[in-house]
């Protein structure tokens, strides 16, 4: 993606996943002195260290990227830890395991009691939707380092997340099957990913436009991350579903499905309802490139059975309306379809279907 509209914003995804390859190829030759703990390989949403017999804890860490931009050009900080909270817990179910604690580390060029009071507002609210503890965190005072927009007011804020998950139940995708149905949960809009490239093609952000309900663009931007974890942990004490398959969507669109697993194919024929802060962004950038970046009004899939899809959809529409089969899984291997806009995607990005 090196002449994408990401890469001209400053973000070369091409180019990040050429040094994580190599950051990951180091740290898979550390030796603790002892048989790894590790369950899974690195590349899944979470991974899982085997603590007892049957008994792990999962391991996640994500923070909220650019999208503290927006809240310190808008001054409005409440809703951002809602945002750190549902990018750490939305990956740590995807492997079947729940969620019970996060800790949080902020940075701030400043430490503004106003702002400090509105982030843990934020963290609370998510905290309390997922159903985690913070027991603990870091401030870091880091002026030399942080500048806001405007300053004083910068700021990062990042959690790492811990679940607890049987050994025997952890969810891979290992057991996806050509056949089995993809069911979409909405997302809210943007969520937590591609806002470097969202702030350079959008309008101002304290302009109101028609096309959002009148709303400001920054206010929509803001709109926090969905949380999934109740519904999804739902889904998996169901004992009438068999969750083969969960995946977080966010940057790399329905490519985060190829993180799992099973060597298939995903063919996604009645996509949910693209947002309209989406559509406001396709004249700047091409179809290959919003549905690689953003997740285009689907946040989490969960794949099931053909014969469990209804069950499935009837439990999570319970707690997330809209909440629909969005497509089934093929024996094409490593190829995501998208045909009703003309996609087809692997694992480096999608291109026009031929």
């Amino acid at each position: 993606m090196a002449d994408s509209a990401y890469a001209e914003a400053g973000v070369d995804t091409g180019r990040a996943d050429t040094a994580v390859a190599g950051l990951v190829a180091v740290l898979r030759t550390i030796d603790p002195g002892r048989e790894s703990r590790a369950v899974l390989g690195s590349g899944h949403y979470a991974n899982v260290l085997r603590v007892a017999d049957n008994l792990g804890i999962a391991l996640s860490t994500d923070g909220v990227g650019s999208k503290v931009i927006v809240a310190e050009e808008l001054g409005k900080f409440d809703t951002v830890g809602i945002d750190c909270i549902a990018m750490n817990v939305n990956d740590v179910i995807c492997v079947g395991a729940e969620p019970i604690a996060m800790l949080d580390y902020i940075a701030v060029e400043g430490a503004d009691p106003e702002q400090l009071r509105q982030i843990a507002t934020g963290l609370k609210e998510g905290a309390e939707q997922a159903g985690i503890e913070i027991p603990g965190g870091e401030l870091a005072q880091l002026p030399e380092l942080i500048r806001g927009h405007p300053s004083p007011y910068g700021f990062d804020l990042v959690g790492a997340c811990f679940g607890t998950i049987a050994l025997d139940a952890v969810v891979t995708g290992a057991a996806v099957q050509p056949g089995d149905a993809i069911v979409g949960l909405p997302s809210s809009g943007v969520h937590s990913n591609g806002y470097t490239l969202a702030r350079r093609v959008l309008p101002d952000l304290r302009e109101p436009l028609d096309e959002l309900g009148g709303r400001r663009v920054g206010d929509v931007l803001l709109e926090p991350t969905v949380i999934y974890v109740r519904a999804v942990m739902e889904l998996l004490r169901s004992p009438d579903v068999d969750v083969r398959g969960l995946a977080h969507i966010t940057s790399g669109g329905m490519l985060n499905l190829l993180r799992l697993e099973a060597d298939v194919g995903y063919r996604i024929d009645s996509p949910l309802p693209v947002p309209p802060i989406f559509r406001l962004m396709t004249d700047a950038v091409a179809p290959e490139e919003m549905y690689e970046v953003f997740n285009m009004g689907c946040g989490f899939c969960c794949v099931v059975p053909a014969d469990a899809a209804d069950a499935a959809v009837e439990l999570l529409a319970a707690h997330h309306r809209g909440a629909a089969v969005i497509g089934s899984v093929t024996d094409q291997a490593g190829v995501v379809e998208l045909p009703s806009v003309g996609l087809t995607g692997r694992a480096d990005g999608f291109s026009a279907a031929a």
